[in-house]
């Protein structure tokens, strides 16, 4: 039972870790120190929320409906294209991000920071190809007694992750103290965030 955990805890951890638009929302969070907690815990539920629906069979659901895949693409689109204009527009401006909030940026609501999170989790197509269909297509073929096992490993990762992302960034602390190092960030972020579009409009 322990083999079949850590398979889901590693599979997971492989997935997540890559460079997304999630991980770099919550490392942004992360760095600004807005709704960090909340942040993790949205996007670490709705990766667990997938991944159940992953283990239990989902994701052949989703394969087999192409009309699905192409709204879920044309809609993470979108969402990503809107927010990488926005951190495009942060790293033109002259008066970037400060950590301590003193570059008078309006923050982020409660009920903002929990839609950005949810979207970033559940608007993003990658999100469903990792958690649905790769994790889940490896925990679907376990028994069905090892079925709750290997999701519990596959969550356990992804709480891990965006726990250790989250709280982490604190540290870079001294290097983002320098407006220029957030004009950086936000570029490479808007980059990022256009070309997962733009992938996702082509194929």
């Amino acid at each position: 039972m322990t083999s079949v955990f850590l398979s889901g805890f590693g599979i997971s951890a492989g997935l997540i870790m890559a460079i997304g638009a999630q991980n770099a929302h919550v490392l942004r969070q992360g760095l600004r120190r807005e709704h960090v907690g909340m942040t993790i815990l949205v996007c670490a539920a709705c990766d667990a929320l997938l991944i159940l629906l992953g283990v239990v069979g989902l994701g052949k659901v989703f394969t087999a409906n192409p009309d699905w895949m192409t709204i879920a693409r044309l809609g993470g689109a979108a969402f990503l294209g809107w927010y990488g204009l926005r951190a495009l527009l942060s790293a033109l401006k002259g008066s970037s991000m400060q950590v301590d909030g003193s570059d008078g940026q309006r923050k982020l609501t409660r009920t903002q920071a929990l839609l950005a999170a949810a979207g970033f989790s559940l608007l993003n197509p990658h999100a469903y190809l990792d958690t649905v269909v790769l994790i889940g297509s490896v925990g679907s073929q376990q028994a069905d007694a090892l079925r709750p096992i290997f999701a519990a490993g596959a969550v356990t990762a992804s709480f891990v992750w965006f726990g250790m992302l989250g709280y982490g960034a604190r540290m870079l602390t001294p290097v983002f103290s320098r407006p220029m190092a957030w004009r950086v960030l936000d570029a490479l972020v808007a980059a990022m965030l256009w070309s997962i579009a733009l992938m996702l409009v082509l194929h």
